[in-house]
């Protein structure tokens, strides 16, 4: 399974691909993209929709795993924030994709073993589990971190229905 992990923002949208080979996790690509705040709403979701699907031609993921909304105490934000996990999401559908949702309680859960983590901790565990030991780029960090989750979340799923076919 081949995975790629969205962390959206509308000025910054990380992006990690991660591979499960049946015993380990492996890196496959990753990084974020920054767009200048100068450039309209519209052509930054343009953008993020074009790179993304960029990126699902050059790393061939199966899967795509989203942060989902939280709530925002800035209405604004929240609704320009959805824009880009809307375009994140579109560009993954039309690239063929399954898309998934996760919360950041279930995403640092899965990471960390710790729902309510800092942003550190969890970047700190996915350089551990990765093996990334130059990881500064947070946004890439967070986007990892959904691919592992959801990688996490389909092994589970896996072995929890072949326990209760037996």
């Amino acid at each position: 399974m081949r995975v790629l992990g969205i962390d959206p923002g509308s000025r910054h949208t990380g992006y990690g691909v991660v591979e499960n080979d049946g015993k380990r996790l492996v890196p496959v690509l990753y990084g974020s993209l920054s767009l200048p705040a100068s450039m309209g709403l519209p052509m930054r979701l343009g953008s993020i929709f074009t790179e993304i699907r960029r990126l699902i031609e050059e790393a061939r993921p199966t899967e795509m795993a989203v942060e989902a909304v939280f709530v925002a105490r800035n209405a604004r934000s929240a609704l320009i924030l959805g824009h880009a996990r809307g375009a994140a999401m579109a560009a993954g559908i039309h690239g063929g994709l399954q898309v998934f949702e996760y919360s950041a309680l279930e995403i640092k859960q899965a990471v960390v073993g710790y729902g309510k983590a800092e942003k550190g901790q969890v970047a700190h565990m996915v350089r551990l589990l990765l093996g990334l030991h130059d990881l500064q780029d947070p946004h890439a960090a967070d986007a990892l971190a959904a691919a592992v989750c959801h990688i996490h979340a389909r092994s589970f799923h896996t072995r929890c229905s072949l326990a209760q076919r037996l």
